[in-house]
């Protein structure tokens, strides 16, 4: 029998993950990668590849509790923080994957996040903006259905009261929602934990990439959700 030879790969892929890293943090366009890491059209096979085989999502998780554990903490977290933010989009797309958020006036899509109390993402989401947070919530949740055997309770805000607490009671854990102080409502004021998953959008806001939602598809927006997370982890490990 003739012996068969694997054809020998011309870009490492340490190179295609760098130029996904590279584009994310200064948001240019696929087509404007340098050369440096090879033609633009195999580092976009190869995002598009391990974005439909789940490879970032598995990076994330492995990365937090990469992060956890050089924190001293059990790498599963026992306490969740959920929020969303509105992101507007470049372009008009599938009216599935697009809608107004009436509330921040932002015509896009959602960005659902869990948190842990590091500030580290559990799970990510991206939906139309128009869908109630208290909605889009149910499928971010579902992602975490398995991951963390020690969780047992999720922080939210007055946006998710209703339902969501059954359903998430239905998986063994508790809703607490902090709410605003109603004397002076229209004051700052910084919430138990609450803060955390407001600060983790701020990480986010420091990649040009995730200012604008340049994607035509949400599982292209979730992959770079997700490799955002994978960048900003991966530099808490070398601090």
């Amino acid at each position: 029998m003739l012996e068969t030879k694997e054809r020998k790969r011309k870009h490492s892929l340490r190179e295609m993950i760098n130029a996904m890293m590279y584009l994310t943090k200064t948001g240019c366009q696929w087509r404007m990668l340098l050369k440096n890491f090879g033609p633009w059209q195999t580092v976009y096979f190869y995002f598009r590849k391990w974005k439909l085989e789940g490879v970032f999502e598995e990076l994330m998780h492995h990365l937090r509790q990469a992060v956890r554990k050089a924190k001293g903490r059990n790498p599963s977290p026992s306490i969740g923080i959920i929020d969303s933010r509105s992101v507007r989009t470049s372009h008009h797309i599938d009216s599935a994957e697009y809608g107004i958020d009436g509330g921040k006036k932002v015509k896009g899509r959602k960005e659902h996040i869990i948190v842990d109390s590091l500030g580290l993402p559990m799970a990510a989401r991206v939906h139309a903006a128009n869908i109630h947070d208290s909605v889009g919530a149910v499928d971010t949740i579902k992602l975490i259905q398995y991951e963390f055997p020690r969780l047992k309770k999720i922080i939210a805000d007055g946006g998710y009261r209703g339902k969501l607490a059954d359903i998430v009671k239905d998986y063994g854990w508790e809703l607490s929602v902090v709410l605003r102080p109603e004397e002076s409502s229209k004051k700052f004021h910084v919430l138990p934990l609450r803060w955390i998953v407001e600060r983790t959008f701020s990480w986010i806001e420091n990649y040009r990439r995730m200012t604008t939602d340049y994607e035509y598809k949400t599982e292209s927006a979730e992959a770079m959700l997700q490799m955002t997370f994978c960048q900003i982890m991966l530099k808490k490990l070398i601090q």
